[in-house]
């Protein structure tokens, strides 16, 4: 086949700076003539050995996921790649891209998803660039990343026909192979490794446990599908949701109490299930539910860390947990008793990469509903879900309530929650963060909420591993007994700001581990937004989300 390489002008676009988790805009911002390209090709301009390597290609099927895959495939064959692994139908979840490039020794690869943001045609896009260990790509490339699209003056492509994505196939262009492959079979062959499949499918199977889980029309469904029900004989329709859609279904495919209604309902009162999980967009997050109860985030992380040793893949123990700084302390808890190490690190799946290939931690987790271990560099939903489910086999006749108050009656219960005022006018966001950053330097010794702040910070991350440092990462408030206020702006948004602000109050005393969170922390969110003056700076007198 003859080769058409093109060298293409072009002019950089503002605000191409990736966030905590790559570069998500409105899908009709990323369908501008040459923006993606532009993007694409300020990555390649930014890495080098890449000549006849091998990139990982996928995303969680939204509305423009076909067209940017065969965009990208033809800019990677210009630019020298030997090979492009992409998944059949362009599918391929946040996980999955990790486990394929560690497997398959890859240069690294592109995810094209926004996560758990909603799609279609007026919906979000996104693309995130992972490196070679799997993991998303370090600040300190993805700063060059950026300052390379504010120079960028051409892209290179070639003029070749569309890739048949539907097909398992191997086309050759040139010197570059492209190759859609299974985009399931990798990844569900990681998870027989990780977890007790006999246990788990015992559990199944057995006639008295009924689950569910939402796939939400998004990545999920096929890898949920296989492993659930196919290979561990869960029920057929176990599994809701599980094509994925470009759209999502109109759902908002974000795995929590607010988006999540038809799972909660069915885990809900009489009847209910024994489990419920869902995952998110690209399959990096999950949500947890028993009969009537919800498990936080910041909580699963701690009870699975706390009952790694059941699971086959950890039964010689952990290394140690790092969770994100506005994640509640629980894992803290966990590791002090493990005797481990316990690390906090900004938000941003990335800052977990060097400690977890330095050997140094085996678990990290999110409070917005991100959890994994060392098996991939990424948040992995259905891991979460298999860890519970592997949890449980071993523990029989406990349900997911009795597992988390055990562990609360043990370590003592964080009680947590998080507020998010979302769209709310960026100025003022960064105005409000100013205030509070003014307020620092006069709020250790002072009284709030009847309770004597300690420290207060705005909170910087040394790596222990590269030395390499994050500033400005979020404004936190320690009171001397162990409750926290942080305040941050989100970087996953398309429209606006979003602030995030995050209240947590440990209680050691079982008897009262039963009270409802709000009400536990009443007196700390009504400081939280006296202290920010969010309603007067923000024009907004409740938030829009409560997780």
């Amino acid at each position: 086949m003859a080769i058409d390489l093109r060298t293409i002008s072009t002019n950089p676009f503002e605000e191409q700076r990736p966030g905590t988790s790559g570069l998500r805009k409105k899908v009709t911002v990323f369908q501008q003539p040459r923006y993606l390209e532009n993007f694409v090709q300020s990555v390649f301009d930014c890495v080098e050995g890449y000549k006849e390597a091998t990139l990982v290609l996928g995303g969680d099927g939204r509305y423009h996921n076909r067209k940017a895959i065969r965009i990208i495939i033809k800019m990677a064959a210009a630019n020298g790649f030997g090979r492009v692994m992409v998944g059949r139908g362009g599918i391929l979840s946040t996980p999955a891209v990790s486990a394929l490039i560690r497997k398959h020794a890859a240069f690294g690869g592109f995810i094209l998803s926004a996560s758990h943001n909603p799609g279609g045609p007026e919906g979000d896009f996104g693309i995130k660039y992972n490196i070679t260990n799997g993991g998303p790509a370090p600040e300190k490339l993805t700063e060059a990343i950026h300052a390379r699209t504010q120079e960028i003056s051409e892209y290179k492509i070639l003029r070749i026909p569309d890739v048949d994505l539907d097909e398992e196939n191997a086309t050759v262009f040139g010197q570059t192979v492209v190759e859609v492959i299974d985009p399931v079979a990798d990844y569900a062959a990681l998870m027989e490794e990780v977890f007790d499949f006999g246990a788990i499918s015992d559990l199944l199977r057995t006639p008295t446990f009924k689950m569910c889980f939402d796939a939400m029309h998004a990545v999920t469904g096929p890898y949920a599908k296989e492993i659930l029900e196919n290979r561990l004989g869960a029920p057929e329709g176990t599994v809701v949701n599980g094509e994925p859609l470009e759209d999502f279904g109109g759902g908002h495919p974000d795995p929590s109490l607010a988006h999540a209604h038809a799972l909660v309902k069915r885990l809900s009162g009489e009847g209910a299930l024994d489990f419920g999980a869902a995952s998110d967009g690209d399959g990096d997050r999950n949500m947890i539910l028993g009969p009537d109860f919800f498990v936080t985030p910041s909580d699963s992380l701690a009870v699975l860390a706390a009952n790694a040793d059941l699971v086959p893949a950890y039964t010689d123990g952990i290394a140690g947990i790092a969770r994100s700084m506005p994640t509640s302390r629980a894992a803290d808890h966990v590791a002090s008793a493990m005797g481990i190490e316990c690390h906090e690190t900004p938000t941003g799946w990335k800052f977990f990469g060097n400690l977890l290939d330095a050997g140094r931690v085996t678990f990290c987790g999110e409070e917005s509903f991100g959890t994994s271990s060392s098996h991939v560099r990424e948040k992995d939903g259905l891991w979460a879900v298999l860890m519970w489910l592997n949890i449980l086999a071993r523990r029989p006749g406990e349900s997911v309530g009795d597992i988390v108050r055990e562990h609360w009656a043990k370590y003592g219960r964080n009680f947590y929650s998080r507020h998010d005022y979302e769209g709310i006018d960026a100025d003022a966001a960064t105005s409000l963060m100013d205030h509070l950053r003014d307020c620092l330097a006069s709020l250790p010794g002072r009284e709030i909420a009847g309770r004597t702040v300690e420290t207060a910070d705005d909170f910087a991350y040394t790596d222990p591993v590269d030395g390499s440092v994050s500033t400005h990462q979020g404004i936190r408030m320690m009171f001397a007994d162990g409750s926290r206020i942080v305040y941050r702006l989100s970087g996953t948004g398309t429209v606006g700001a979003t602030l995030r602000v995050y209240i947590e109050r440990f209680e050691a005393d079982p008897a009262k581990h039963g009270e409802e969170t709000q009400e536990a922390l009443s007196d700390l969110i009504e400081a939280a937004r006296n202290l920010a003056e969010i309603e007067v700076r923000t024009g907004r007198p409740e938030p829009t989300v409560i997780t």
